[in-house]
């Protein structure tokens, strides 16, 4: 009888430890794969930015020709912003 049941334990553990198995297979597969997702957004992101570089250049070099402030332009705009922002706060509050 203890051999038995001796086989039956390790038997209940051995399918317990094929279920792990499996389930961490699955997690490393998901790891691996949001890893791989964090790395093309990377790439994307730094692509994004370069774009955005040459293009705030190239506004800064226009406006410069035609004598715009970019300075004061981007001090007015932030200004509307922050006025939204707290248009919005005390909206919200009310």
């Amino acid at each position: 009888m203890g051999l038995t049941s001796t086989a039956n334990t390790v038997s209940k553990l051995s399918d317990l430890a094929e279920k792990l198995y499996k389930r961490v297979e699955s997690v490393r597969q998901q790891v691996q794969a949001m890893s791989d997702t964090v790395d093309e957004t990377n790439d994307r992101i730094a692509g994004v930015e370069r774009e955005l570089a040459e293009q705030r250049a190239i506004v800064e070099a226009v406006a410069a020709e035609n004598g715009v402030d970019v300075e004061a332009v981007l001090d007015d705009v932030e200004a509307d912003v922050d006025a939204d922002a707290d248009a919005e706060s005390d909206d919200a509050e009310a």
